[in-house]
Order: structure tokens, then sequence, then C-alpha cells
């Protein structure tokens, strides 16, 4: 049985999203954790349909490698803002920005 996304963990993914500054990064299961989801997925479907007026770009794997489709746009967008790439790979451990629980 899956329990549906309510509005409010769409709002509080977004919420978190937003307040992640230029020159970090954060994991899908980072923000699953601070929003109260089950899934770093569920994290990639809000992500994919409700993030075009975000820093979508400070969201990255836990492995620190884009999604292949997204891969040159995002790692160019992190490098501009400093963010730490070696090999095509974001320093997560460097880079990462602590949410809130």
């Amino acid at each position: 049985m899956s329990v549906a996304t309510t509005d409010a963990q769409i709002e509080r993914v977004r919420e978190l999203v937003a307040s992640v500054p230029a020159g970090s990064v954060v994991t899908y299961g980072d923000l699953a954790a601070a929003a109260g989801l089950s899934s770093a997925r569920t994290v990639g479907w809000i992500m994919r349909t409700d993030s075009a007026d975000l820093p979508w770009h400070r969201v990255i794997g836990a492995s620190g490698r884009p999604a292949p489709h997204l891969t040159n746009s995002q790692l160019a967008k992190l490098d501009a803002e400093g963010v730490p790439i070696n090999d095509g790979r974001v320093d997560v451990r460097r880079a990462r920005f602590a949410l809130p629980e």
C-alpha cells in the first residue's frame, strides 16, 4: 500500500531546496529525511514535477553524480557556484548543506 504525498510535504521539500545556499548541495535522501518522507525517490518525483523555480541543481544523488540527462547543465551551474567537483562527481562530503531536521 503506498501513501500519497501530501501538499504539505511537497511544499516542505520546496522550502528546503530553496534554503540551500549557493556553493552547497543536499542529497535526495537528506531532503526526504528532513521533510519526513519515507523515500528519496519521492523527492526525485517532486523535483521532476515542481522545481523549475528552485535551485534544482543543488540537489544531487548521494554518489555525487548528477542524473545523466542533467550532467552538463548541473555540473556547470554547481561549478560556477564554487562547489567542489572531481572527475564529474560532486564532493558531497565537502559541499553538503546541513538541513534542519
